[in-house]
């Protein structure tokens, strides 16, 4: 799969290999709900434009993974490695469908966006440092330990809301 030639830090044989146009287009061979990119990416903007999910957490995802794969590519060109990273595993489909879970994902806006952030870290040092190829489903795994924190450090008070004073304090 392309996942384990950017694991053996091998992307002239996954260059060769996967045509990174047939990759995103779909037109290779991977795990069911993986393959085209772009099939996964339609999707997830029709479920932003009809406001089943939000934008956040799915953009925060993707840019992580995006933005750290480009400043720390294993092997070759900076951008190939970045594209063939994103197109090339589960990253749509866990940042567009399984992310974006309404009972294991953060409420608020800020919480979507942190959750899409360490989405993006965790994967990365899975892929990077890890013996598995992927890392998304254990970072959407990590990431659904963490919601209940993410949820109290990013909760917004409403406004005109006065606070009460607990009992012994001036």
């Amino acid at each position: 799969t392309p996942m384990s030639y950017l694991h053996e830090n091998n992307l002239a044989g996954l260059q060769g290999a996967y045509d990174l146009s047939k990759m995103f287009v779909g037109l290779i061979g991977g795990s069911m709900g993986e393959v085209s990119s772009l099939l996964l990416i339609l999707g997830g903007l029709f479920l932003i434009w009809r406001k089943v999910i939000n934008w956040q957490t799915p953009a925060a995802y993707i840019g992580t993974v995006a933005v750290l794969t480009f400043l720390f590519p294993k092997a070759g060109s900076s951008l190939d490695w970045m594209l063939y990273s994103i197109f090339g595993g589960g990253l749509m489909l866990g940042a567009f469908f399984m992310a974006t879970d309404y009972v294991t994902s953060p409420t608020t806006d800020k919480g979507k966006v942190v959750a899409g952030l360490f989405l993006g870290l965790v994967t990365m040092l899975i892929r990077r440092f890890g013996n598995m190829n992927e890392g998304v489903s254990f970072a959407i795994l990590l990431m659904n330990l963490i919601t209940p924190y993410i949820e109290v450090n990013t909760r917004q008070d409403r406004l005109g809301i006065a606070k009460k004073k607990k009992e012994g304090a001036k």
